[in-house]
C-alpha cells in the first residue's frame, strides 16, 4: 500500500471542499450531503463506506461532474479534479475530463453497458484505437480479448461484464487538450481517477477477488487513483489506503486504514465492523441499534445520536465537526471511543447463527433427486450447455440449506426448479403437501408491485382470511412481525428503504402459510447493518413458525449464519456438502478452499487469493472432474474419472466428490 505520509508529499489529483447537496423530492427537501471535504493522490485507494442513504453515490456522482438533477437542487462547494471544477465548469469542460482523465466501475455493469452495440465497439467510442481496446481488455483480465470484441453484453458472466467496465474505464489516457498537449488520445495514457460505485457488491467471492487485485495491479501500474464506493468493510480494508466513513451525508471519521479499522473512535465506525458477518466459528455479530436518520427530517446535533449508547445532550444539540486525533484521521464525536472499540466480545448480546436446530424425526419439505436440466447452447442448433447434472438435495421441517457457488455454477437454475418454474430433463421435485415454496428475491423493489400499497400487496394472500377489515389487521400483524409498523402497511415501495422493502418482502411470502423460503441473495445488496437484521429476522421466523428455509447466496458469511447445512456448487454438480461449522471450520474440496480463501477479512491490506483460471463451458458433456484444470491438488486420474459424492466418516452428512480429498480424509 502508498503509505499515508509519503502520498500527503504528492499533489492531490482531486479535492472536494465543503460539498453540501440537497435537493427536492415528491416528500420533501433531501439533504444528501453536508460540509464534505476530503482529497485524493495519486496512486492511492480512499474507500468511501456507510449504510445505504448516507451520501456516498451523490458524492461519487459529483466527482463524475454528474450532481442529482432534480426540482431545485442546490449545490455549494467545489469539487475539482486536475484543477477543474466538476460542479461550476462549463459543460465542454467537464465532458473532457470525463473523456480524457476519468473512470468509472459501476454495481451493475449489465445497466451499464449498451445491450445493442458489441463490446469492441463500445471500447473505442471515446477515440480509443482497436489495439488499445484489445490491450486494456487483457490488462483489466480479460482471457481472449480479440475474442471478446466481438460479442454482445448478454454473451459475457457477469465478472466478464464487470472486468470489460474496468477495461472501458482504462479507455481515458490522462492528459487533457491544451498547450504542448495533442488532443489526439494517447494510447499510452491511463486515467488519473477511477470512481468505482460497489464494483463488487453483485459478485462472488472469487470474481470480487479478481476484481479487487486488478484494481491494486493498475494502481500500481498507472498511478491512478481510485475512490471505491462500498458497503464491506472487508473489501475496504483489503485494498484502501484510507477510509472514509459517511453517515446522514456527513463525514464521521476519515483515516489511514489500518488505524480505522484497529481503533475507530466514532461510534457509528465501531458499529459498522461489530455489525460485519465473518466466516470465523468465533466472531459474534451485533447489528446496530435503530435506523438512518430521515433524510427529509435531519437532528439539528449529531444525526447518529438517537443510535449511539455514548450520547449525551451536547451530541444531540450541537453538530460535531471534524477534529484531529493522535493516530492520523480526523474524526467527528465529540465523546470518542478509546482503545478495543473495535473488538468484540461473546456475550448475551451476540446474535445468533442459525435459529433453533429442527427435530431429528423431522420430514422434509422439499426433496430434490437427481436433477439435470439443459438448455440450448446460445447461437447453436445442437450443443446443449449442462446447467445441472444430477443433483439432489432434501430441507427437513424447519431447517435451513444455503446452496453457494460461482456465478454460472446453476444455484438459481436449481432455485427455480424447486419453486417449480422450471420443469427438469429428469429427476424428481417433491414439496410436502403438495404445497409449493414462497420466492424472496435478491431486489425487492422489482418484485413488489410499485402502484398498491404494501398492506394491500400482503393482503392479497390473505384471502382465507374473510373479511377485507380482517384481511387488512392479519396483514398489519404479518408486517410487525417482520419488524415493520401500520405506517409501513400505508405506503408505496418507492416510500420505504431498501431494507424495508425486503421486510415487505417478507411477510407478503409468510401470508400464503408456506412451509418453506426461497431466497434468491437475500441480503447482497444491503449493508452490513441491514444484511445482519434480515438474516436473524429469517432465523426468528424458522424457530416461531418452523418455516424451512432454502438460501442462494455468493456470501459464504451469510450462509454460515443462516444455513445447518450447505451445498457447494461448481458447473451443475455439488461437490461437497456438510454442516455449515464443519464445512467452513474444514473444507474439504479444493474448490470450496478456494471459495473460502477468497473471501475478505478485516485484515488490512490483505489481498484474498484468487481461484485460478476461468469455469471451463458448460456446453457439451464434461468428461473427469470439471475442476481438474484449476485445481491446485490434480493428480493423475482426475481428468478421465467421474468425481462422485463420497461420505466422510461417520456423518453421512459429510460428503465431498474428489478422489485426492477422500484418499486424505482416509488417512
Amino acid at each position: 500500500m502508498t503509505s499515508d505520509s509519503s502520498s500527503r508529499a504528492v499533489k492531490t489529483i482531486a479535492t472536494v471542499s465543503d460539498l453540501s447537496v440537497s435537493f427536492d423530492t415528491a416528500h420533501g427537501r433531501v439533504h444528501a450531503l453536508r460540509g464534505v471535504t476530503l482529497d485524493l493522490r495519486p496512486g492511492e485507494v480512499l474507500a468511501l463506506v456507510g449504510e445505504s442513504g448516507s451520501g456516498k453515490s451523490v458524492l461519487s456522482s459529483c466527482l463524475l461532474g454528474l450532481p442529482p438533477e432534480s426540482r431545485r437542487t442546490t449545490i455549494s462547494g467545489s469539487v475539482l479534479v486536475s484543477g477543474i471544477d466538476m460542479l461550476s465548469g462549463s459543460a465542454s469542460q467537464r465532458r473532457t475530463v470525463r473523456r480524457r482523465l476519468l473512470g468509472a466501475v459501476f454495481q451493475d455493469p449489465l445497466t451499464s453497458l449498451d445491450p445493442t452495440m458489441r463490446i469492441g465497439t463500445q471500447l473505442t467510442e471515446r477515440g480509443v484505437s482497436a489495439a488499445r481496446a484489445r490491450r486494456n481488455l487483457s490488462q483489466a483480465g480479460v482471457p481472449e480479448p480479440t475474442q471478446r470484441t466481438r460479442q454482445w453484453p448478454h454473451e459475457l458472466s457477469g465478472g466478464l461484464r464487470q472486468r470489460v467496465m474496468l477495461a472501458m474505464a482504462l479507455g481515458a489516457d490522462g492528459k487533457l487538450p491544451g498547450p504542448g498537449v495533442d488532443a489526439v488520445f494517447d494510447d499510452e495514457g491511463s486515467p488519473v481517477l477511477i470512481v468505482a460505485d460497489e464494483p463488487t457488491t453483485a459478485l462472488d467471492v472469487s470474481v470480487q477477488a479478481q476484481v479487487l487485485l486488478l484494481f491494486d495491479r493498475l494502481r500500481r501500474e498507472h498511478g491512478c487513483a481510485l475512490l471505491l464506493v462500498t458497503h464491506d468493510l472487508g473489501v475496504a480494508a483489503s485494498i484502501a489506503d484510507r477510509i472514509a466513513v459517511l453517515y446522514a451525508g456527513r463525514l464521521c471519521e476519515i483515516g489511514p486504514t489500518r488505524n480505522v479499522l484497529a481503533d475507530p473512535r466514532h461510534p457509528y465506525t465501531a458499529g459498522l465492523l461489530h455489525a460485519r458477518l465473518e466466516l470465523d466459528e468465533n466472531a459474534v455479530a451485533l447489528p446496530i441499534a435503530g435506523a438512518p436518520p430521515d433524510p427529509l427530517r435531519l437532528p439539528e446535533g449529531c444525526a447518529f445520536a438517537p443510535r449511539c449508547e455514548h450520547a449525551t445532550s451536547v451530541c444531540r444539540d450541537s453538530l460535531p465537526e471534524l477534529r484531529s486525533g493522535d493516530t492520523g484521521r480526523l474524526f467527528a464525536c465529540v465523546n470518542p471511543l478509546g482503545p478495543e472499540a473495535g473488538s468484540i466480545t461473546v456475550g448475551a448480546a451476540a446474535v445468533r447463527r442459525a435459529g433453533a436446530k429442527p427435530a431429528a424425526d423431522a420430514q422434509p419439505v422439499l426433496t430434490i433427486q437427481e436433477v439435470a436440466k439443459s438448455f440450448r447452447a446460445p447461437g447453436a442448433r445442437r450443443d446443449r450447455l449442462h446447467a445441472l447434472a444430477g443433483v439432489s438435495l432434501s430441507v427437513p421441517e424447519g431447517g435451513s440449506l444455503a446452496i453457494v457457488g460461482e456465478s454460472g455454477c446453476g444455484k438459481t437454475t436449481l432455485l427455480r426448479i424447486a419453486c417449480g418454474l422450471l420443469e427438469p430433463d429428469r429427476g424428481s421435485v417433491h414439496w410436502a403437501d403438495g404445497l409449493q415454496p414462497q420466492l424472496i428475491f435478491q431486489d425487492a423493489g422489482s418484485s413488489l408491485t410499485p402502484w398498491l400499497t404494501i398492506g394491500t400487496q400482503v393482503a392479497e394472500r390473505l384471502r382465507h382470511e374473510g373479511s377485507r377489515r380482517a384481511r387488512r389487521e392479519a396483514a398489519v400483524e404479518l408486517l410487525e412481525r417482520v419488524g415493520l409498523d401500520r405506517r409501513a402497511a400505508r405506503s408505496l415501495p418507492r416510500q420505504l428503504s431498501g431494507g424495508q422493502r425486503q421486510r415487505a418482502a417478507i411477510a407478503r411470502a409468510l401470508a400464503s402459510s408456506p412451509r418453506l423460503l426461497v431466497c434468491d441473495e437475500p441480503v447482497s445488496a444491503l449493508d452490513a447493518s441491514l444484511s445482519l437484521r434480515i438474516l436473524e429476522m429469517l432465523a426468528e421466523i424458522r424457530d416461531e413458525l418452523k418455516v424451512a428455509i432454502l438460501m442462494v447466496t455468493h456470501d459464504l458469511a451469510a450462509a454460515r449464519h443462516v444455513a445447518e447445512e450447505v451445498l457447494v456448487m461448481y458447473l451443475g454438480r455439488v461437490v461437497e456438502a456438510a454442516p455449515a461449522s464443519q464445512l467452513f471450520r474444514n473444507p474439504l474440496h479444493p474448490y470450496t478452499r478456494g471459495l473460502r480463501a477468497a473471501s475478505p477479512t478485516r485484515e488490512p491490506g490483505r489481498l484474498a487469493p484468487t481461484l485460478q483460471g476461468e469455469p471451463p463451458s458448460a456446453v457439451g458433456e464434461a468428461v473427469g472432474c470439471s475442476f481438474a484444470g484449476r485445481c491446485p491438488d490434480i493428480e493423475p486420474g482426475c481428468r478421465e474419472r467421474a468425481q462422485v459424492l463420497e461420505p466422510i466418516g461417520v456423518d453421512t452428512r459429510r460428503q465431498v466428490a474428489c478422489q485426492v480429498a477422500v484418499q486424505k480424509a482416509v488417512v
